[in-house]
């Protein structure tokens, strides 16, 4: 089996609501680029990428040249052809390297019968445990899905937990000043005492605010505490000021960086996301360094279809130290691109895929309309809040959103005019 040829296409799916976060929001949408790699044998292997566009497609359609004749199995050959760690200063392209990892990984799965956990070396579990992943957010198109005050944090809170069984919740933060924002995550845990809780506010803080932060939830329910402050020599500092185990998905996301941090410990629980490292693979070194040296370790979301999704469960099942619930946007999520559409949580977990290779295929209609909105959308200015024209994140931060404005920003009017046909 060889590869003969690599496709993308760009798409957009709605969200309930407009997700707000430290560095900006998502505009009540995500835009992923669907990878596909096509075999000799007709086979052909799904990945994923975040963001898109014309870039995002002529980055993946370049590989072919890199592929092209390549045996999908060699796997492990591909991070040296696409991301050699020394010319991926020039190009960065992990981000390409894991699509084409989870296409490769999914043409063998197809290729020999087995899943990409046969694959990996076999489950450990049948049901990989999710957390609620909440954030505040703008209303949507319909007005609807506002999350700005501690009330309504904890309605959604209590609604996702109704609806999907979660017992783990994570609030993503860094929007709104870090006292109002203790008020919430507050009135978050004592709403659901006998479940888990996480903060995230991505780095935004100074490390003085950070031990701060931890004093004041140090009697919650903690299942840890993300990335309060952003560099490794900051999460040490406030490391030894907490008993609050600390996790990242910002400052320790490559083997590099892990070994610093077994050296010189910063942090307790590393997020492993198969984006960001590359691939499932990688994530599963590396989750075998975190058991050697007693690092806890959780799967990261990054905002994921069905497509990541899938890697995400699989590397969930076959990890035998994920003693934390995975993250995902995506409950999130109107619809989704795959066969079956949005896959449905049990008490608070999803089933691993079953089947050959990944374990998903593509509703090619839903393709069809998903890449239609991105056509007709376009992208989105991540980096941006739509509620703060000429505002820019910076860390630590200290310029944050009013929680007093409610309401549609004008940024966002505009856009949902173009929402729908």
């Amino acid at each position: 089996m060889t590869i003969v040829d690599i496709r993308a296409t760009t798409v957009t799916v709605p969200l309930e609501a407009p997700l707000r976060h430290s560095n900006g929001a998502h505009w009540g949408r995500f835009v992923r680029t669907i990878v596909e790699i096509e075999a000799d044998n007709g086979l052909v292997g799904l990945g994923e990428l975040g963001g898109g566009g014309e870039s995002a497609e002529a980055g993946v359609r370049a590989l072919l040249p890199y592929l092209a004749g390549h045996d999908p199995a060699r796997v492990e050959a591909l991070r040296w052809m696409i991301a050699n760690p020394t010319a991926s200063l020039y190009n960065n392209r992990t981000q390409l390297l894991a699509a084409v990892e989870f296409a490769c990984l999914d043409l063998v799965g197809q290729h020999s019968g087995l899943s990409v956990t046969d694959l990996l070396g076999g489950r450990v579990r049948d049901e990989v445990e999710f957390a609620s992943y909440l954030f505040f957010r703008y209303p949507g198109p319909d007005g609807s899905g506002e999350i700005r005050t501690p009330d309504q944090l904890v309605e959604e809170a209590l609604r996702l937990k109704a609806e999907h069984g979660f017992r783990v919740h994570k609030l993503k933060g860094g929007v709104f000043p870090p006292a109002y924002e203790l008020e919430c995550f507050r009135a978050l845990a004592q709403a659901l005492p006998d479940d888990k809780v996480r903060y995230d506010p991505n780095g935004v803080l100074s490390v003085g605010e950070s031990i701060w932060f931890a004093e004041n939830i140090a009697d919650l329910n903690n299942d840890y505490l993300e990335d309060p402050v952003y560099s490794l020599t900051g999460m040490r500092q406030v490391r030894e000021n907490t008993s609050i185990p600390l996790a990242t998905n910002t400052v320790v996301v490559n083997p590099e960086q892990l070994a610093a941090n077994v050296r010189d410990p910063a942090v307790d629980v590393i997020l492993l996301d198969t984006t960001f490292w590359g691939g499932i693979r990688p994530c599963v070194r590396a989750a075998g360094i975190c058991e050697a040296f007693s690092l806890g370790v959780a799967v990261h979301s990054s905002g994921e279809l069905g497509i990541q999704l899938a890697t995400m469960r699989h590397l969930g099942a076959v990890v035998p130290n994920l003693v934390y619930a995975a993250d995902a946007h995506y409950h999130h999520l109107r619809h989704d691109v795959v066969e079956g559409g949005l896959v449905p949580y049990a008490d608070g977990r999803m089933t691993v895929p079953e089947g050959p290779g990944l374990g998903v295929t593509l509703d090619r209609d839903a393709v069809g309309e998903a890449a239609e909105r991105f056509q007709r959308l376009g992208g989105y200015p991540y980096d941006r809040d739509p509620g703060r024209p000429g505002w820019y994140p910076m860390l630590p931060n200290t310029s944050y959103a009013d929680p007093a404005i409610a309401g549609i920003p004008p940024a966002l009017e505009e856009a949902y005019t173009h929402w729908e046909k």
